[in-house]
């Protein structure tokens, strides 16, 4: 089986060639992924057109512009997913607070469940001092 000098049939397995990788990769995945590139634009928060129309804005609702630095020099920038800090910063104080939270609630059940038990406890004793 031919591969037109892109690679090799060897035991039943499809053996590509480096220059063919390249070629696939280039044009399957974007240029940040391959190459080096440089933050034209900081993360900023797509807008309602952008989360439509980008799919970079499905991930985090975040883009940041790039230019790739040897591939494309006088194209447009193209845009990559990024993660705000501000976002971040956020997710993780509502994370903190709920947490806390939940750890005043079950401070609270372990303290009722404890006095309900002291009170078992001293009702049950109480009854076997009457007894005698």
């Amino acid at each position: 089986v031919g591969t037109g000098g892109h690679g090799a049939l060897r035991g039943g397995e499809l053996v590509l060639s480096p220059s063919l990788l390249a070629g696939s990769l280039v044009g399957a995945t974007p240029c940040w992924q391959v190459e080096e590139f440089v933050v034209m634009g900081e993360c900023a928060q797509c807008v309602s057109f952008q989360m439509k129309t980008m799919p970079e804005c499905s991930a985090t609702g975040f883009v940041e512009q790039i230019n790739c630095s040897s591939s494309k020099k006088d194209s447009p920038p193209e845009y990559k997913s990024c993660r705000s800090a501000v976002m971040e910063t956020r997710i993780f104080w509502k994370f903190e607070g709920s947490m806390l939270g939940l750890a005043v609630l079950f401070a609270l059940l372990v303290l009722c469940r404890q006095r309900m038990l002291d009170r078992r406890a001293l009702e049950k004793v109480r009854k076997q001092i009457e007894s005698i």
